[in-house]
């Protein structure tokens, strides 16, 4: 019975994402892969967290696609916009939700820990919103780039760079995708929400420090620096978590 239940939420999932999808694709948001990879996630999705873990990643979707359209025609000028008109492509879908996809799947295969998954599903969607909002606003309206590893001035745009009005936005984008999922019930209390908050931003500038001492050197794309930066905050998140638990009692 109990399994018969989760294949509907995978059904339900499928039928509703893909109706979804056959109604919006005319939208510039996302390439056709992009679009087929964005159904295929969102039904995994639903069928592990059902609706509310489904809405939190279409919010995430639609801000990040969003927010990559601010000053699109400055950054296309400077050389520094999103390629494909800001559009996502399957590389950037399971670059960004990867890490969040498994510990949803976690969330069924291992049900004993499902508060521990969940807030890891989080932290690492909050760190990829903190990282775009963060490289996004900080490309257009960021008056100085500095490294992070050596805070020497650098051009807009170059991996690890960081700008006081992109870090803002990043504490902001965190912040904010903290909010939806606490407000979506994926987190419940006050040390959870902070705990996720913190852990995206944390992770935000670890991944501008990888993108500053490795990306170049060894080679590594967007995509992958995308996932080991959620996976980061995952870690984080669920390492403080336990942490504090193990603290207050």
């Amino acid at each position: 019975m109990k399994m018969d239940l989760i294949t509907n939420q995978f059904f339900i999932g499928f039928c509703i994402n893909f109706s979804l999808i056959y109604i919006f694709c005319k939208i510039p948001l996302m390439t056709k892969g992009g679009w087929i990879s964005a159904g295929i996630l969102g039904t995994i999705l639903w069928g592990c967290l059902s609706w509310y873990g489904w809405m939190s990643v279409v919010i995430y979707l639609l801000l990040g696609s969003l927010v990559t359209k601010i000053g699109f025609k400055f950054k296309k000028q400077q050389g520094i916009a999103e390629k494909r008109g800001g559009r996502r492509g399957p590389e950037n879908v399971w670059g960004s939700a990867a890490t969040g996809l498994f510990l949803a799947m976690m969330t069924k295969l291992n049900v004993a820990n499902v508060l521990l998954f969940e807030i890891g599903f989080a932290a690492s969607f909050a760190a990829k919103l903190a990282d775009t909002f963060g490289s996004e606003i900080g490309k257009r309206f960021g008056k100085d780039t500095y490294l992070i590893t050596s805070l020497k001035k650098v051009e807009r745009g170059t991996e690890g760079g960081i700008s006081l009005e992109g870090t803002l936005a990043s504490v902001l984008g965190s912040i904010f995708m903290t909010f939806i999922m606490f407000h979506l019930s994926i987190i419940s209390t006050k040390s959870h929400f902070i705990i996720v908050a913190l852990s995206g931003f944390l992770a935000t500038l670890s991944e501008s420090i990888i993108g500053a001492k490795f990306q170049n050197k060894y080679k590594l794309s967007n995509e992958m620096v995308n996932a080991i930066q959620t996976s980061i905050a995952s870690v984080f998140a669920i390492f403080a978590f336990i942490s504090y638990s193990h603290f207050v009692n």
